[in-house]
């Protein structure tokens, strides 16, 4: 009778030590983010570990979550993160009733792990990053030992046999712990949301001043009316975002500086966000590509920007080009989350109409675009040139230094790809014989699209309609009114560029300086 009463006291303390363990784990994030918000909030230890991973997740293994989860990735890998931890806690917590020492300090190592992580990050203010993590855990380790301890502490049961342990001390442990973890992360929260609260209010009272060079109207023969083709302009809701920022800056723009500095820099400069918005702004329709587009994707978008020219800043702080005699050959621009980026000076500096972007379609930025300030240089796919939350401007050579992308085997240089895309009709889509519209978009920013052709099938290649051209920066849009017939068929694009050159038909991926291939959709006409 003696060892049936021991085996159901086991059964019992099992799922106990399993939720003492989640406990611990639960007051480790909570106490951690309550230390954050007298850090900085980027400091907790979910979005350090996180950042960190993405840090260091290869190129391929990327690409792949961008292409899986398209912008719910972040989402996924904290999700990731919290299912971890919670396995992690579980197993803890079974292990401290038996070791309960080493259990406690499985906690503390975990801490550790979470404290490298923080200091490690490209944005590190140093080891006061590492607090929330180290203090988070310590106060784990505390509480996982006081638990586990009213398990393992024996007490005599009502007939005065030994077997028992403390179920009333461990209820109420457990019961205060709940309680006081969640008001430390309510409160840690609230406290980390002033600054963003501050961020949201300076972006309100933005008042976008006339563009000094407003952008050309945009022709009204751009726009063909044919159901679902993509619309020439993106809202800025549904434009597309790749970044590595798990939790998106929010920066207040009456803080935000600007720094202009490094090599070929004759005098150092520094705007605040007022001093851009009194500069002459241009404004200009530019279509903005990622580099892990594939063929046919989604991360392609198009606005109209308004902001202050970027060689102009350059000039004044007297940067030349190296085709003028400059000592500088790349522009590295940093966000506010360490991110960096590097652009050839060169491309900003040719004419073209590269700018630090304040506004975009009638409005400030939106945070998840950049707010308060982004770069954008047409041509260029985005991880050399487009900067969001920048906040540092370094001039510097290729030689002296690689980019953060660039150290993961992208390449330096990375104009963008002569590409088009089929819109509609939509892969296996079922359109029924007779007059189909195909119709797409087609893209060669700073070049310019001069021919669009479709083929079908293996037949012959025929040209598109192709609607007018907004400028060389935008993508431009093109119809096609097939004569389909029943049966399967594989429909095919390509485009040429304003320079005469066809996209190519061979297929690359995304690393290391874009995708290329032609589009192709396959229907089934009924």
């Amino acid at each position: 009778m003696r060892t049936v009463r021991i085996n159901r006291t086991a059964l019992t303390r099992n799922p106990l030590a399993a939720l003492s363990g989640l406990l611990a784990g639960f007051a480790a994030l909570t106490v951690a983010e309550l230390v954050s918000a007298a850090v900085r909030p980027e400091a907790s230890p979910v979005t350090a570990v996180g950042g960190a991973a993405i840090d260091r997740t290869p190129t391929g293994v990327k690409d792949w979550a961008i292409r899986t989860f398209g912008e719910n990735d972040k989402i996924v890998l904290q999700l990731g993160i919290l299912a971890t931890l919670a396995l992690f806690a579980v197993a803890v917590g079974l292990l401290a009733l038996r070791h309960r020492r080493t259990g406690s300090a499985a906690v503390l190592v975990f801490g550790a792990v979470g404290t490298a992580a923080a200091v490690s990050r490209p944005d590190s203010t140093g080891f006061t990053d590492g607090l929330p993590s180290l203090t988070g855990a310590v106060a784990g380790a505390v509480l996982l030992y006081v638990l586990v301890g009213r398990l393992t502490a024996e007490r005599a049961d009502e007939r005065g046999e030994e077997g028992g342990w403390d179920r009333r001390g461990f209820l109420i442990a457990a019961t205060a712990a709940a309680a006081a973890s969640t008001a430390a992360g309510a409160v840690g929260r609230t406290l980390n949301d002033r600054g963003a609260r501050d961020a949201i209010a300076s972006r309100d009272a933005v008042r976008l001043p006339a563009p000094a060079s407003p952008a050309r109207p945009i022709p009204a023969g751009a726009r063909p009316r044919v159901r679902g083709i993509s619309p020439f302009t993106t809202p800025n809701d549904k434009f597309y975002r790749v970044d590595t920022a798990l939790v998106i800056p929010k920066v207040d723009a009456n803080t935000w500086r600007l720094r202009i500095h490094g090599e070929g820099v004759r005098r150092d400069l520094e705007f605040s966000y007022q001093d851009l918005l009194n500069r002459p702004l241009i404004e200009r329709e530019i279509t903005l590509c990622c580099v892990s587009n594939e063929v046919g994707g989604p991360y392609i978008g198009h606005a109209r920007w308004i902001g202050v020219r970027l060689a102009d800043l350059l000039k004044e702080a007297g940067v030349k080009p190296p085709s003028r005699g400059g000592k500088a050959d790349q522009i590295i621009a940093r966000s506010v989350d360490g991110m960096t980026l590097g652009t050839p000076v060169e491309d900003v500096m040719d004419g073209r109409d590269a700018m630090l972007a304040l506004g975009m379609n009638g409005e400030p930025l939106p945070f998840v675009h950049g707010f308060p300030v982004r770069m954008l240089v047409p041509g260029l796919y985005g991880y050399v040139s487009a900067c969001k939350w920048i906040e540092d401007i370094e001039l510097t050579t290729f030689d002296a230094y690689d980019a953060y992308w660039v150290k993961r085997n992208w390449a330096r240089k990375a104009p963008i790809k002569t590409q088009s895309r089929i819109d509609t009709p939509k892969p296996f889509g079922r359109p029924e014989a007779g007059t189909v519209m195909v119709a797409g978009v087609a893209w060669a920013q700073h070049r310019g699209i001069e021919k669009v052709e479709i083929r079908v099938d293996e037949g012959p290649w025929k040209p598109a309609q192709l609607a007018d051209q907004a400028t060389v920066d935008t993508w431009r849009q093109w119809t096609y009114p097939w004569k389909a017939t029943p049966g399967s068929h594989t429909l095919t694009v390509r485009a040429t560029d304003g320079t005469g050159e066809t996209q190519t038909e061979e297929r690359t991926k995304t690393v290391p300086d874009g995708a290329s291939g032609w589009h192709s959709v396959v229907v089934t006409v009924d």
